[in-house]
Protein backbone atom coordinates (compact mmCIF):
# COMPACT_ATOMS: atom_id res chain seq x y z
CA UNK A 1 0.00 0.00 0.00
CA UNK A 2 1.27 3.16 -0.92
CA UNK A 3 -0.17 6.94 -0.11
CA UNK A 4 -1.47 7.59 -4.01
CA UNK A 5 -3.40 4.10 -3.66
CA UNK A 6 -4.83 5.31 -0.40
CA UNK A 7 -5.37 8.51 -1.97
CA UNK A 8 -7.46 7.31 -4.93
CA UNK A 9 -9.36 4.90 -3.12
CA UNK A 10 -10.16 7.59 -0.17
CA UNK A 11 -11.49 10.27 -2.97
CA UNK A 12 -13.68 6.80 -4.42
CA UNK A 13 -15.61 6.26 -0.96
CA UNK A 14 -15.91 9.75 -0.36
CA UNK A 15 -17.54 10.88 -3.78
CA UNK A 16 -19.07 7.40 -4.26
CA UNK A 17 -17.96 7.39 -7.67
CA UNK A 18 -15.18 6.20 -9.81
CA UNK A 19 -16.00 9.23 -12.59
CA UNK A 20 -15.76 11.80 -10.25
CA UNK A 21 -13.22 10.61 -8.44
CA UNK A 22 -11.02 10.32 -11.36
CA UNK A 23 -12.27 13.93 -12.51
CA UNK A 24 -11.02 15.29 -8.89
CA UNK A 25 -7.97 13.46 -8.94
CA UNK A 26 -7.13 14.09 -12.76
CA UNK A 27 -6.63 11.06 -13.96
CA UNK A 28 -7.55 8.33 -16.33
CA UNK A 29 -10.72 5.92 -15.26
CA UNK A 30 -9.23 3.32 -15.86
CA UNK A 31 -6.12 4.06 -14.35
CA UNK A 32 -7.69 4.73 -10.80
CA UNK A 33 -10.01 1.44 -10.84
CA UNK A 34 -6.43 -0.72 -11.67
CA UNK A 35 -4.94 1.07 -8.49
CA UNK A 36 -7.70 0.82 -6.38
CA UNK A 37 -8.30 -2.90 -7.77
CA UNK A 38 -5.05 -3.75 -6.67
CA UNK A 39 -5.37 -2.59 -3.31
CA UNK A 40 -8.07 -4.74 -3.09
CA UNK A 41 -5.75 -7.60 -3.68
CA UNK A 42 -2.91 -6.65 -1.26
CA UNK A 43 -5.49 -6.34 1.42
CA UNK A 44 -7.48 -9.36 0.40
CA UNK A 45 -10.62 -7.38 1.09
CA UNK A 46 -13.73 -5.99 -1.14
CA UNK A 47 -13.41 -2.47 -0.59
CA UNK A 48 -16.44 -1.00 -2.63
CA UNK A 49 -19.31 -2.56 -4.56
CA UNK A 50 -19.66 -1.12 -7.70
CA UNK A 51 -23.30 -0.60 -9.03
CA UNK A 52 -24.91 1.48 -11.69
CA UNK A 53 -24.93 4.46 -9.73
CA UNK A 54 -21.34 4.41 -8.58
CA UNK A 55 -19.41 2.85 -5.77
CA UNK A 56 -20.60 1.91 -1.93
CA UNK A 57 -17.99 1.35 0.10
CA UNK A 58 -18.32 -2.24 2.03
CA UNK A 59 -17.50 -3.19 5.71
CA UNK A 60 -14.15 -3.14 5.53
CA UNK A 61 -13.88 -0.31 3.06
CA UNK A 62 -15.63 1.63 5.65
CA UNK A 63 -12.49 0.82 8.48
CA UNK A 64 -10.03 1.54 5.73
CA UNK A 65 -11.97 4.92 5.00
CA UNK A 66 -11.61 5.79 8.39
CA UNK A 67 -8.21 4.81 9.10
CA UNK A 68 -7.16 6.55 5.45
CA UNK A 69 -8.64 10.00 6.18
CA UNK A 70 -6.55 9.74 9.26
CA UNK A 71 -3.19 8.97 7.53
CA UNK A 72 -3.93 11.20 4.64
CA UNK A 73 -4.17 14.27 6.93
CA UNK A 74 -1.58 13.92 9.07
CA UNK A 75 1.08 13.98 6.25
CA UNK A 76 -0.52 16.78 5.17
CA UNK A 77 0.64 18.09 8.71
CA UNK A 78 3.54 17.29 8.45
CA UNK A 79 4.11 18.92 4.89
CA UNK A 80 2.52 21.67 6.59
CA UNK A 81 4.83 21.85 9.55
CA UNK A 82 8.02 21.60 7.68
CA UNK A 83 6.53 24.32 5.05
CA UNK A 84 6.62 26.33 8.11
CA UNK A 85 10.49 25.66 8.80
CA UNK A 86 10.79 27.32 5.23
CA UNK A 87 9.14 30.51 6.76
CA UNK A 88 5.75 29.65 4.80
CA UNK A 89 2.39 27.90 5.03
CA UNK A 90 1.65 25.08 2.50
CA UNK A 91 -0.72 22.70 1.61
CA UNK A 92 -4.40 23.23 0.15
CA UNK A 93 -7.23 25.28 1.50
CA UNK A 94 -10.98 24.86 0.18
CA UNK A 95 -13.22 27.23 1.03
CA UNK A 96 -17.19 27.06 -0.04
CA UNK A 97 -19.37 30.27 -0.05
CA UNK A 98 -22.96 30.51 -0.23
CA UNK A 99 -23.84 32.92 -3.80
CA UNK A 100 -24.80 35.67 -1.33
CA UNK A 101 -21.71 35.70 0.36
CA UNK A 102 -18.93 35.05 -2.17
CA UNK A 103 -20.59 38.01 -4.12
CA UNK A 104 -19.16 40.15 -1.31
CA UNK A 105 -16.13 37.65 0.27
CA UNK A 106 -14.56 35.99 -2.25
CA UNK A 107 -11.71 38.85 -3.76
CA UNK A 108 -10.81 39.79 -0.50
CA UNK A 109 -10.48 36.28 1.21
CA UNK A 110 -8.70 35.63 -1.59
CA UNK A 111 -6.41 38.05 -1.54
CA UNK A 112 -5.59 37.66 1.98
CA UNK A 113 -5.19 34.06 1.64
CA UNK A 114 -2.74 34.55 -0.93
CA UNK A 115 -0.84 37.01 1.04
CA UNK A 116 -1.07 35.02 4.16
CA UNK A 117 -0.38 31.77 2.96
CA UNK A 118 1.97 32.30 -0.52
CA UNK A 119 2.73 28.77 -0.84
CA UNK A 120 -0.74 27.50 -0.31
CA UNK A 121 -2.90 26.14 -3.19
CA UNK A 122 -6.12 27.96 -2.71
CA UNK A 123 -9.71 26.72 -4.06
CA UNK A 124 -12.83 28.69 -3.58
CA UNK A 125 -15.84 27.59 -4.93
CA UNK A 126 -19.51 28.64 -4.53
CA UNK A 127 -22.74 26.90 -4.15
CA UNK A 128 -25.96 26.46 -2.00
CA UNK A 129 -25.22 25.46 1.61
CA UNK A 130 -26.50 21.89 1.09
CA UNK A 131 -24.11 21.14 -1.59
CA UNK A 132 -21.54 22.97 0.48
CA UNK A 133 -22.22 20.63 3.47
CA UNK A 134 -22.30 17.50 0.98
CA UNK A 135 -18.68 18.52 -0.01
CA UNK A 136 -17.56 19.44 3.25
CA UNK A 137 -18.60 16.07 4.40
CA UNK A 138 -16.60 13.97 1.61
CA UNK A 139 -13.49 16.32 1.85
CA UNK A 140 -13.82 18.26 -1.16
CA UNK A 141 -14.29 21.41 0.92
CA UNK A 142 -12.00 22.77 4.10
CA UNK A 143 -14.04 25.03 5.46
CA UNK A 144 -17.41 26.30 4.78
CA UNK A 145 -19.75 29.00 5.51
CA UNK A 146 -23.78 27.63 6.26
CA UNK A 147 -26.93 29.22 6.58
CA UNK A 148 -29.19 27.82 9.25
CA UNK A 149 -26.57 24.98 9.99
CA UNK A 150 -27.55 22.53 12.93
CA UNK A 151 -24.88 21.11 14.98
CA UNK A 152 -23.89 17.63 14.82
CA UNK A 153 -21.02 14.84 16.00
CA UNK A 154 -19.23 15.59 12.70
CA UNK A 155 -19.74 18.91 12.10
CA UNK A 156 -18.16 21.76 14.17
CA UNK A 157 -19.88 25.34 13.82
CA UNK A 158 -18.64 28.77 14.60
CA UNK A 159 -20.93 31.47 14.88
CA UNK A 160 -20.74 34.17 12.61
CA UNK A 161 -23.68 36.79 12.76
CA UNK A 162 -26.94 36.30 11.57
CA UNK A 163 -28.12 38.10 8.14
CA UNK A 164 -31.24 40.37 7.24
CA UNK A 165 -33.25 38.94 4.72
CA UNK A 166 -35.60 40.81 2.10
CA UNK A 167 -38.23 40.29 -0.29
CA UNK A 168 -36.36 41.41 -2.86
CA UNK A 169 -39.53 42.56 -6.08
CA UNK A 170 -39.01 43.82 -9.41
CA UNK A 171 -39.50 47.88 -9.27
CA UNK A 172 -42.14 48.85 -10.81
CA UNK A 173 -42.41 51.97 -13.28
CA UNK A 174 -42.53 55.41 -11.23
CA UNK A 175 -41.58 53.80 -8.11
CA UNK A 176 -38.97 55.74 -6.06
CA UNK A 177 -35.25 54.78 -5.91
CA UNK A 178 -35.76 53.80 -2.31
CA UNK A 179 -37.75 50.81 -1.32
CA UNK A 180 -41.71 51.28 -0.32
CA UNK A 181 -41.54 52.43 3.59
CA UNK A 182 -42.86 49.94 6.60
CA UNK A 183 -41.64 45.79 6.42
CA UNK A 184 -43.76 43.47 4.65
CA UNK A 185 -45.76 41.78 6.80
CA UNK A 186 -46.02 37.90 7.37
CA UNK A 187 -49.39 38.08 6.12
CA UNK A 188 -48.44 40.14 3.19
CA UNK A 189 -45.39 37.62 2.16
CA UNK A 190 -47.51 34.62 1.92
CA UNK A 191 -49.55 36.13 -0.72
CA UNK A 192 -46.73 37.15 -2.46
CA UNK A 193 -45.90 35.03 -5.27
CA UNK A 194 -41.90 33.27 -4.73
CA UNK A 195 -39.22 32.61 -7.11
CA UNK A 196 -37.23 30.12 -4.60
CA UNK A 197 -34.51 27.31 -4.59
CA UNK A 198 -36.50 23.65 -3.75
CA UNK A 199 -36.20 22.08 -0.23
CA UNK A 200 -33.91 21.59 1.19
CA UNK A 201 -32.41 24.69 0.68
CA UNK A 202 -31.26 26.84 3.91
CA UNK A 203 -33.36 29.98 2.99
CA UNK A 204 -36.47 28.56 1.68
CA UNK A 205 -36.64 26.04 5.18
CA UNK A 206 -36.16 29.07 7.29
CA UNK A 207 -39.21 31.04 5.82
CA UNK A 208 -41.11 28.26 5.52
CA UNK A 209 -40.42 28.08 9.51
CA UNK A 210 -40.59 31.61 9.87
CA UNK A 211 -44.49 31.18 7.84
CA UNK A 212 -45.90 28.63 9.45
CA UNK A 213 -44.97 30.20 12.93
CA UNK A 214 -47.19 33.11 11.83
CA UNK A 215 -50.18 30.54 10.85
CA UNK A 216 -48.71 30.83 6.68
CA UNK A 217 -47.07 29.18 4.13
CA UNK A 218 -45.71 30.41 1.00
CA UNK A 219 -46.81 30.74 -2.59
CA UNK A 220 -44.41 29.38 -4.43
CA UNK A 221 -44.32 30.62 -7.81
CA UNK A 222 -41.34 29.02 -9.16
CA UNK A 223 -38.55 26.73 -7.72
CA UNK A 224 -35.11 27.48 -8.83
CA UNK A 225 -31.55 27.42 -7.90
CA UNK A 226 -28.61 29.69 -7.85
CA UNK A 227 -28.71 33.70 -7.13
CA UNK A 228 -28.24 35.02 -10.65
CA UNK A 229 -31.29 33.03 -12.08
CA UNK A 230 -33.42 33.94 -8.96
CA UNK A 231 -32.68 37.59 -10.05
CA UNK A 232 -33.19 37.11 -13.95
CA UNK A 233 -36.56 35.41 -13.13
CA UNK A 234 -37.79 38.16 -10.82
CA UNK A 235 -36.84 40.91 -13.84
CA UNK A 236 -38.73 38.78 -15.86
CA UNK A 237 -42.20 39.19 -13.31
CA UNK A 238 -41.95 35.84 -12.47
CA UNK A 239 -42.81 36.60 -9.05
CA UNK A 240 -40.45 38.19 -5.81
CA UNK A 241 -37.13 36.57 -4.36
CA UNK A 242 -35.95 36.23 -0.87
CA UNK A 243 -32.29 37.43 -0.48
CA UNK A 244 -29.57 38.43 1.69
CA UNK A 245 -28.79 42.52 0.45
CA UNK A 246 -25.30 40.68 -0.50
CA UNK A 247 -27.36 38.98 -3.27
CA UNK A 248 -28.11 42.15 -4.94
CA UNK A 249 -24.44 43.31 -5.17
CA UNK A 250 -22.57 43.19 -8.38
CA UNK A 251 -25.73 42.29 -10.58
CA UNK A 252 -25.97 44.43 -13.80
CA UNK A 253 -29.07 46.35 -12.93
CA UNK A 254 -29.28 46.69 -9.10
CA UNK A 255 -31.49 49.80 -9.48
CA UNK A 256 -34.08 47.60 -11.11
CA UNK A 257 -35.05 45.88 -8.06
CA UNK A 258 -36.48 47.17 -4.91
CA UNK A 259 -35.74 45.66 -1.04
CA UNK A 260 -37.76 45.26 1.62
CA UNK A 261 -37.70 44.45 5.50
CA UNK A 262 -39.77 40.93 6.02
CA UNK A 263 -41.58 41.68 9.69
CA UNK A 264 -40.52 43.79 12.46
CA UNK A 265 -38.37 42.58 13.94
CA UNK A 266 -36.70 41.82 10.96
CA UNK A 267 -36.81 38.11 9.72
CA UNK A 268 -32.86 37.38 10.02
CA UNK A 269 -30.75 34.12 9.33
CA UNK A 270 -27.43 32.60 11.56
CA UNK A 271 -24.02 32.28 9.20
CA UNK A 272 -21.99 29.69 10.62
CA UNK A 273 -18.64 28.89 9.85
CA UNK A 274 -17.78 25.14 9.61
CA UNK A 275 -15.18 22.25 9.84
CA UNK A 276 -15.67 18.82 9.69
CA UNK A 277 -15.23 16.76 12.91
CA UNK A 278 -13.77 13.85 10.65
CA UNK A 279 -10.49 15.22 9.91
CA UNK A 280 -8.04 17.19 11.55
CA UNK A 281 -7.66 20.72 11.02
CA UNK A 282 -4.48 21.56 9.66
CA UNK A 283 -2.32 24.77 10.44
CA UNK A 284 -3.25 26.62 6.44
CA UNK A 285 -7.08 26.02 7.44
CA UNK A 286 -6.59 27.24 10.90
CA UNK A 287 -5.32 30.34 9.00
CA UNK A 288 -8.22 30.37 6.83
CA UNK A 289 -10.69 30.12 9.62
CA UNK A 290 -9.13 33.47 11.35
CA UNK A 291 -9.24 35.32 8.42
CA UNK A 292 -12.75 34.77 7.42
CA UNK A 293 -13.73 35.73 10.94
CA UNK A 294 -11.52 39.05 10.59
CA UNK A 295 -12.83 40.13 7.49
CA UNK A 296 -16.68 38.76 6.93
CA UNK A 297 -17.68 41.71 9.38
CA UNK A 298 -16.13 44.30 7.47
CA UNK A 299 -17.16 43.45 4.23
CA UNK A 300 -20.72 41.23 4.85
CA UNK A 301 -23.53 43.68 5.82
CA UNK A 302 -26.54 42.66 8.17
Amino acid sequence: MDLKQLENYVRVAELGSFTRAALELNVAQPALSRQVRLLEVELRQNLLVRNGRGAVPTEAGKVLLEHGRGILHQVQRARDDLGRLRGGLAGRVAVGLPPSVARVLAVPLTRALREAMPDARIAISEAMSGNLQEWLMSGRMDVVILYNAQASREVDLLPLFEQELLLVQLRQPGMHEDPPSGPVSMAELAQTPLVIPSRPNAIRMHVESALADAGCKPHVALEIEGVNAILDLVHDGAGGAILARNALLNTQRPSAYAARQIGNPPLRIALSLATSLQRPITSAQKIALELIQDIFPRVVGH
